[in-house]
């Protein structure tokens, strides 16, 4: 409801009833309108899906000028939800749901294989082939490209030499919970170096961690604003917290390119600072050369490689005794700066692994996660150790206002795949959970009993089926997306290709290109019943809208010859009434558009040939060729001799002819074919007396006019024949 004149337009909650305890918070969702205030007017109504459209309007009715906005509300989504769909609008969404349609498809065209051969093979399942999970990574890999690329904007012409951060493409959470699926269930090449392509996610992904607080990336952000103005970066805490914070959750280029700030590095120094500037130097090249256990970095990343974990070994005792010796050394005593020396030392206690240190320099428990995995347990193995870790590190750093990523992560330590499943429904959204159920299977056995299983309760689908059936209904109910849908319908066995029949049913039939679309689906999925209602639907709208063209070729493309000869009897009535010019012109059109295919029409069949008749009449009255009377005559005789022509049409047909019959010197009609006419003449005046015949609305005289005209025709007939 509106508030009074003095509370600004603004709209007053309702608060429950006052005698029972206070009801939870309903969730509040901004409105964007614009409009200024106060506001006078509110109207909601539904619009498609879940989308609820508000329209505010501002001024009263004594105002002179009335402003409004109607804004849409998507009450589809959950809070964690909610956040996702901020990351990512409505187009960038469709954009991603449509380029998702082709890698699903081919993925279940794949499955479909397998377990034609698994079947002939006499296994259980399509997930013990060995190349299953290559077909599932393929298709990971695709739809990750999809979802964008952390690293995926160019880079600039001119680079900041003090920038600490780099320009790269907003990552959004829904990109950072596919890859930790793939990371854990997909991948399995990189079973062997797991914990390094965990910090290499936490390094593209790191800002998502959390709303409210901190994180490495944001006190990284915080201090490149505060860069612009400092002089002498190491008197600064904010710079040394930062070095640690990176250094803790091993991003290496990010630390040497700050240390590369350091005022010891400039040229024109007033004091000797070359002890200093050779301890900064020190601690940057041990940095620049920790060892890693992974085959590769990427470009730009710094690290010693291993591939094998006794040249990690070696390399690690080797580098932690450079470390150890560095800290030993004397050169500490001959640094002058004291910030510079706590400073650095604080870095050499983290290499070193110093658990307070870690503890003091992370900020989120994930980054304290990964600085085990870099300083203190780089052999990690397994979900159980992990896990484990990962609850130390939970109660070390407990954190709150957590994305859906931390209990992602959560759910896939733990080995719960219910759980996953749960976080992706409720924090990312009906198109995350159908797409993801392919990561989860592809190499976890209870996952895929779990997914595939049909459930009594859920009236004999699986868990994989029902969540596919719900994002094909969130696409069906948008006017972009519904064509889509049945992709998706298709692949549920049990009550999918039902709902595809009721959905491709229900689609509006008032443009013809969406009627054309709707088949060419019908097509693809062998709904021939489905596309034969569909055809006599919309010939029923467009007749009924005076569309008469339309709906009849519709008719025909549905070989519906029952309607066709209803058409046909209202088309007799509406001929038989009246046979002038006029009336001709009025109902030619439309059997010009019945094609040149005379059986299809049913009914019809008697109208082409009236219309042949009339065009040849028309040009034998103008003169127009020689043999177009003769034609007209022979289209008489066919037309009177067909018995599907009806009875009351005997009398226009000859009354129309009778101009011509009258207007030749020499005879049209033989003595055979002019007694067939009398002949026919004489059967409809024997009509007229029964009750039932039907009268055609000619001239009194019309009769006695075709009498005479063909009595003149037989005597010319009998005086020419030989």
């Amino acid at each position: 409801m509106l508030a009074d004149s003095g509370g600004g337009g603004a709209i007053v909650p309702f608060s429950g009833d006052p005698n029972h305890a206070a009801p939870p918070p309903p969730p509040v969702r901004p409105i964007r309108h614009g409009v200024a205030p106060p506001i006078s007017r509110v109207f909601v109504s539904w619009s498609s899906g879940n989308l609820l459209q508000v329209a505010c309007l501002s001024g009263g009715r004594g105002a002179e000028e009335v402003a409004g906005s109607v804004v849409e509300v998507n009450l589809a989504v959950a809070n964690g939800s909610a956040e996702v769909e901020q990351e990512i609008d409505e187009a960038e969404m469709r954009r991603i749901e449509y380029g998702s349609v082709p890698a699903f498809a081919l993925l279940q065209s794949r499955r479909n294989a397998l377990a034609d051969a698994a079947a002939m093979q006499h296994m259980h399942s399509v997930s013990e082939r060995a190349e299953w999970w290559q077909y599932v990574l393929q298709y990971s890999k695709t739809i990750g490209k999809l979802l964008g690329s952390p690293d995926s904007l160019p880079g600039l012409m001119i680079e900041d030499p003090r920038a600490i951060l780099k320009v790269r493409e907003r990552p959004t959470s829904l990109k950072a919970a596919w890859e930790l699926l793939e990371i854990f269930y997909v991948d399995k090449n990189l079973h062997s170096w797991l914990p390094e392509r965990l910090v290499d996610w936490l390094a593209d992904y790191d800002s998502l961690l959390t709303k409210t607080d901190g994180t490495v990336y944001c006190k990284l952000s915080d201090f490149q604003k505060k860069l612009i103005n400092l002089q002498v970066v190491e008197n600064d805490p904010d710079y040394w917290n930062g070095l640690s914070a990176a250094l803790s959750v091993g991003w290496l280029d990010v630390v040497v390119n700050m240390l590369r700030f350091h005022g010891s590095y400039q040229l024109d120094q007033m004091d000797n600072r070359e002890t200093e500037n050779g301890l900064v130097e020190a601690v940057a090249v041990l940095v620049s050369t920790m060892p890693r256990m992974r085959p590769d970095l990427p470009t730009g990343k710094l690290g010693q490689c291993c591939t094998s974990r006794p040249d990690f070994i070696k390399a690690w005792e080797k580098w932690r005794g450079q470390v150890s010796k560095l800290e030993c050394s004397a050169f500490w005593i001959q640094c002058g700066h004291q910030k510079t020396r706590d400073g650095l030392k604080n870095l050499l206690h983290i290499m070193m692994g110093n658990i307070k240190d870690l503890t003091a320099a992370t900020s989120h428990w994930l980054e304290l996660f990964a600085s085990h995995f870099l300083y203190i347990r780089p052999f990690t193995v397994g979900f159980e150790g992990m896990h484990h870790l990962a609850q130390k590190c939970i109660q070390l750093k407990p954190s709150f206002g957590n994305s859906g990523l931390t209990g992602l992560l959560n759910g896939i330590l733990s080995e719960n795949p219910e759980v996953v499943l749960a976080e992706c429904t409720k924090k990312f959204g009906p198109w995350m959970v159908t797409h993801s159920m392919e990561l989860l299977a592809a190499d976890n056995e209870y996952a895929d009993i779990m997914l595939h299983e049909e459930r009594p309760n859920f009236g004999g689908l699986s868990i994989e089926e029902l969540h596919r059936l719900v994002y094909a209904q969130v696409l069906s109910s948008h006017s972009l997306t519904w064509q889509i849908a049945p992709t998706y319908l298709s692949s549920c066995l049990n009550q999918g290709l039902g709902l595809l029949e009721i959905l491709l049913l229900k689609q509006p039939i008032q443009d013809n290109r969406q009627v054309l679309k709707t088949l060419e689906l019908c097509r693809l999925y062998e709904l021939e019943n489905v596309s034969t209602n569909i055809m006599k639907i919309a010939g029923i709208y467009h007749w009924k809208h005076g569309r008469k063209g339309t709906g009849v070729y519709w008719f025909q493309q549905a070989h519906d010859k029952v309607r066709l000869d209803r058409i046909a009897q209202q088309l007799f009535e509406r001929i038989g009434k009246s046979v002038a010019d006029d009336n001709f012109k009025q109902w030619e059109g439309l059997v010009e558009l019945l094609g040149s295919d005379i059986g299809s029409a049913g009914g019809l069949e008697f109208l082409h040939r009236y219309r042949d008749f009339k065009r040849s009449l028309q040009q034998a009255l103008e003169g127009r060729t020689g043999e177009a009377a003769r034609q007209t005559v022979e289209f008489l005789i066919q037309l009177m001799r067909n018995p599907s022509t009806p009875q009351r049409f005997w009398l226009p047909l000859l009354h129309d002819s009778v101009r011509l019959l009258n207007c030749k010197p020499c005879p049209l009609l033989n003595v055979a074919e002019t007694t067939l006419l009398l002949n026919k003449l004489q059967e409809l005046s024997m009509a007229k007396l029964r009750p039932d015949f039907c009268t055609n609305h000619l001239p009194s005289h019309a009769l006695s006019s075709v009498r005479l005209a063909l009595a003149s025709n037989l005597a010319r007939a009998i005086l020419e024949e030989p």
